[in-house]
């Protein structure tokens, strides 16, 4: 059995977004979450590019001599935008953490869901 070079591409793309998922669930410390998700965004986004991947296109600007394979824009702005949302919302969470840990001597979610009593 010959493993081709996109099936490896494949696997460490989904391996990137299963290391974000367990680290979602299994770190404690709410920056590590944070630093999780984006593992796994970034993981989502590599899959996108992966998948969307064409040889033999060009790129959609009109000339002279058009030709008739273009690639589509559409998932190009999608991906873009998904990327733009990811930074925004990793952004949101970071202040969030941060006013958190003005209140809390601990970032740990198990000690800050039960109440932190000094």
């Amino acid at each position: 059995m010959e493993i081709g070079g996109s099936t490896i591409l494949y696997a460490c793309v989904y391996a990137t977004i299963l290391m974000g998922f367990f680290g979602i669930i299994f770190k404690e410390h709410l920056v590590m979450k944070i630093i999780a998700m984006d593992v796994m965004s970034t993981g989502v986004v590599a899959l996108f590019v992966l998948v969307a991947a064409r040889t033999g296109v060009r790129t959609p600007i009109l000339t002279e001599g058009a030709s008739s394979s273009y690639a589509d824009p559409v998932p190009q702005a999608v991906i873009l935008t998904a990327i733009v949302i990811g930074f925004s919302i990793q952004a949101l969470m970071l202040v969030g953490v941060m006013k958190l840990a003005r209140d809390n001597p601990t970032l740990e979610a198990r000690i800050i869901e039960k109440g932190y009593e000094p």
